[in-house]
């Protein structure tokens, strides 16, 4: 069966069908940011989730980071933020968090990813962000 859960990023409109998919372990359109470690920067973008039109996800859908660089990264819901400024602020950031009703439109959700002077300049491609759920049909689908 083929995956039916996506993770967007770009131009995403909560409750939209848009954005650009994140590769899916092929690393052809990461989410990708890029920073300036001695300025010790961080950059928050809107990311969003969703299924395939005529699926959902049965129960919760949990999003997390791994790889040898995840400290590096974070995540928030949503809270209906108006800006990265203000998801940045005012976000509950962790390593993980837990969307409820994700379906066929999209479930916004932000990443933080931030850099420290202790850090080389490179091309880390270490992190994976993971999404699981329960795939289920649509009724009548």
């Amino acid at each position: 069966m083929a995956n039916q859960l996506h993770i967007y990023y770009g131009n995403i409109s909560k409750k939209g069908t848009d954005g650009t998919e994140a590769s899916a372990g092929t690393g052809l359109s990461p989410i990708s940011v890029t920073l300036d470690a001695a300025k010790e920067e961080s950059k928050v973008i809107m990311c969003a989730v969703r299924c395939d039109e005529g699926y959902h996800i049965e129960g919760d859908t949990t999003l997390k980071l791994v790889g040898a660089n995840a400290a590096k990264w974070k995540l928030a819901r949503d809270g209906d933020f108006g800006s990265p400024a203000d998801a940045d602020k005012n976000g509950a950031w962790g390593d993980s968090i837990t969307l409820e009703h994700v379906g066929s439109l999209n479930a916004a959700f932000w990443v933080k990813a931030m850099s420290s002077k202790d850090e080389k300049p490179s091309n880390d491609t270490s992190v994976s962000l993971q999404a699981e759920g329960l795939v289920a049909a649509d009724e009548g689908a």
